[in-house]
């Protein structure tokens, strides 16, 4: 079992909150319940002391978690998984993550994760923390990820990923037609209403997001992202909260609506499309084992492909 350390502090925002959902808003990569669970058997504790999971916090206080993984979430067990190799040698492995497919053990999805066909790839990544996941996408974003084969390589990404070396650069499909990028520099935390999302909150944890025009269609448009911090549906939360959600996104406020006009494929298209229309494209870091620059790309997957298309020939036609 993979030994998990963490400390944070409660920010103000969160005061009055339950200890568990303080805690589930500052250590998102683990579920409420696993959370839970650990606050029970004193795996993670408030100003050092034990508490129950409905303690009331105020805010300010310190959390610790010294905790396993639980062993009922299949971290080890090797199971065919698809995905594709980019790139591959001693200290790291570059993968194109298709959509739909988890990326680690978890509250719902205990195994068939990214995590799981790793280790079917290349079973020594069960020596390392996290079985060498060093970052995360979404279940239904696609593109590329890179992890890690080595203690050593583990240390230096892990620094380079908290030092924003890493450049993530995805590309988006977006409801509305926008005038001109812009720089978004808004916190994210936990939505206080609606567990389960993230939200822009005073007092959240910084984030950050460069978005660029790629192309412009009559209601739509396409953009590049890119990501200077890494928080939890960072994109989909900045990109939804400056009122153009994206694409299929319904939890952060997608509607499906076509542009007047448009022809029946292409409605379909809209209010069918099963995901966020959001794709991973470039990676770019210094290499762990050679320190020397080097640079990934992952193709458009075909579902955006296709949208594309659907986009562009509305635009044409009606130009």
């Amino acid at each position: 079992m993979d030994q998990i350390v963490r400390h944070g502090q409660i920010p103000p925002h969160l005061a009055g909150l339950r200890v568990d959902q303080a805690a589930a808003e500052l250590f998102d990569e683990f579920s409420r319940a696993v959370l839970s669970g650990w606050i029970r058997e004193g795996n993670l504790t408030l100003d050092g002391r034990t508490v129950k999971p409905k303690t009331r916090v105020s805010g300010g206080e310190a959390l610790a978690i010294d905790a396993r993984i639980d062993d009922s979430a299949n971290w080890h067990e090797p199971q065919k998984v698809a995905f594709e190799v980019v790139f591959e040698d001693g200290e790291i492995l570059v993968i194109n993550k298709p959509a739909g497919v988890v990326v680690h053990p978890g509250a719902g999805n205990p195994d068939h994760t990214l995590v799981n066909g790793l280790l079917a790839h290349r079973p020594g990544l069960s020596s390392l923390p996290r079985a060498g996941i060093v970052h995360r996408l979404d279940k239904d974003t696609s593109g590329l990820m890179v992890v890690v084969a080595t203690v050593a390589a583990h240390k230096k990404l892990v620094s380079a990923l908290a030092a924003h070396r890493v450049r993530r650069r995805y590309v988006a499909l977006v409801e509305g037609r926008l005038i001109s990028g812009r720089d978004i520099d808004e916190p994210i935390g936990r939505h206080p209403q609606h567990r389960t999302r993230q939200a822009v909150v005073e007092g959240g944890r910084p984030a950050r997001t460069q978005m660029r025009i790629i192309d412009r269609y009559r209601l739509h448009t396409q953009v590049a992202a890119e990501l200077e911090t890494g928080r939890t549906h960072q994109i989909r939360v900045h990109m939804a909260h400056i009122g153009h959600p994206l694409i299929g996104d319904r939890q952060y406020g997608a509607r499906g609506r076509p542009p007047a006009g448009a022809e029946e494929v292409l409605r379909r298209a809209l209010s069918e499309f099963p995901r966020q229309a959001l794709h991973a494209q470039q990676l770019e870091f210094d290499h762990p084992g050679s320190g020397e620059p080097v640079s990934f790309t992952a193709p458009m997957p075909a579902d955006l492909l296709q949208l594309i298309d659907q986009l562009t020939i509305d635009r044409q036609r009606l130009a």
